[in-house]
């Protein structure tokens, strides 16, 4: 595994801290009047989901850790394991779900996600970043509510709740970012 600086370190990278594997979620330069510079970085635990607040040194050495990505498609679930296929091999694997968290009703039926590995234990499933989904619910149309900035709220075919344009109504298909889990556009 690769060594890097304390001061090198970028929001997104994979390190090998403390006997974990952390994300480094964001990063602060922070230069004080007194003293030398350091990086004040938050850190996520991939596999226990735990945050942690570390400041780098530049003399400070870290590991980083490179994640093997594979594309595996999404074939069904039961009893709270989500079962995908490689794509390349056909070999079948079982995840549990809450791997995805609160992102697991933006998963389809055939859809293909990003796996993420180190050695052979998966410890993450990114969906694409954006997904389209039909709206099964919403207050109608209201003549003149033409205000720049006000949203309504809808219903999701996969039941969750977004806030949508005045102008969408039942049955419309949108395109929703898996990250911030908003509307983005009509489909």
């Amino acid at each position: 595994m690769p060594k890097i600086n304390g001061n090198e370190i970028k929001p997104g990278l994979i390190l090998d801290h403390d006997g974990g594997l952390w994300a480094a979620v964001k990063v602060d330069h922070v230069k004080p009047g007194k003293g030398g510079a350091f990086a004040q970085v938050e850190l996520k635990n991939l596999r226990d989901g735990r945050k942690l607040n570390e400041r780098f040194r530049s003399a400070d050495k870290v590991e980083t850790v490179e994640l093997e990505k594979k594309d595996q498609q999404f074939l069904y679930e039961t009893d709270g394991m989500l079962t995908f296929m490689d794509s390349e091999s056909f070999e079948q694997i079982a995840l549990p779900a809450d791997l995805l968290g609160d992102r697991r009703p933006f998963l389809q039926d055939g859809m293909t996600v990003r796996v993420e590995y180190v050695g052979e234990e998966a410890l993450n499933v990114a969906l694409p970043p954006k997904v389209t989904c039909t709206i099964a619910s919403t207050d109608p149309v209201q003549r003149g509510q033409t205000a720049a900035n006000s949203f309504k709220p809808a219903i999701l075919d996969n039941g969750l709740r977004v806030l949508v344009p005045p102008f969408i109504g039942e049955g419309e298909r949108v395109i929703v970012n898996t990250e911030s889990m908003e509307y983005s556009e009509r489909a």
